[in-house]
């Protein structure tokens, strides 16, 4: 048996795979359910995802594995054809659901054990969060300015620098936005403009952070720059690779990662 403990969304800590032999997993033994259920390969492997000559290769190099047949195929008659699951495979089969019966129950006793670790339950859950935004800082609310239409929320993230986020009054009412409370900040790559020498202007964007560029990653028409502030947090930016050659972006330069409060969302556990 292997158990690999993720991370899932939700309200969920722990996630597991099960699996018997290095091999034989759910989706394995929801074919042998589905035989059973059906009495067909065919049935069975579109309802476990397989394709009838993948669902017969697996079969056959688990039979071969195992040295025992794990289906018998009827040829018709008064009983009719179709395929049944042998004895060999009724006992696998039982002893999965046996085995995943006392996974939950494990998983479920060691969520319990880690939700009332909360500083370890914070950060699974932070690093739980699945989104496109490439940015993504966690911090804590320090301020909350409502507004008739918006209002401004100021998060300290780890190094000491604030990010300042303009959102709805209404969001943040659903929200529940309030100081002393964790929330994570999304910013997308494209939102974010680099400044590598102001010339003398100011710029209006409220959220403006001095770093060093420490990763320049070319793609086919644009590039991810990587702006490292002096207390570690990384910020990323999309950038044309025709900008990146005109200003001959590279690693050790000095530059200015600048984006506008309203194109940061605010996320809060709840």
């Amino acid at each position: 048996m292997r158990r690999n403990a993720s991370v899932a969304g939700g309200a969920t800590l722990l996630g597991a795979e099960l699996t018997l032999a290095g091999r034989l997993d759910a989706r394995f033994f929801a074919l042998l359910e589905a035989i059973d259920q059906t009495g067909s390969i065919n049935r069975a492997a579109r309802t476990a995802g397989y394709s009838y000559k993948g669902a017969w290769l697996l079969l056959e190099s688990a039979a071969n594995l195992a040295s025992q047949p794990l289906i018998e195929t009827g040829t018709g008659g008064k009983g009719g054809g179709g395929t049944r699951l042998t004895p060999a495979a009724f006992m696998l089969l039982d002893a999965w659901r046996r085995l995943q019966a006392a996974n939950r129950a494990f998983l479920h006793e060691q969520e319990a054990w880690l939700n009332q670790l909360p500083a370890v339950a914070g950060l699974l859950r932070r690093i739980a969060m699945k989104t496109t935004a490439r940015n993504q800082l966690a911090g804590t609310i320090d301020a909350v300015v409502p507004g008739p239409v918006t209002t401004q929320v100021s998060v300290t993230i780890p190094g000491g620098e604030q990010v300042v986020a303009t959102v709805t009054t209404a969001a943040a009412g659903r929200l529940k936005l309030e100081p002393g409370k964790e929330a994570i900040l999304l910013i997308k790559s494209s939102a974010v403009v680099l400044v590598l020498d102001f010339a003398g202007y100011s710029l209006s964007a409220r959220n403006q952070f001095s770093g060093t560029i420490s990763r320049v990653e070319r793609g086919a028409v644009s590039s991810l720059v990587v702006v490292t502030l002096p207390g570690g947090t990384n910020l990323t930016a999309s950038v044309t690779n025709d900008a990146v050659d005109a200003l001959a972006l590279a690693v050790g330069m000095p530059a200015t990662a600048v984006f506008k409060a309203y194109s940061v969302m605010v996320a809060v556990a709840g």
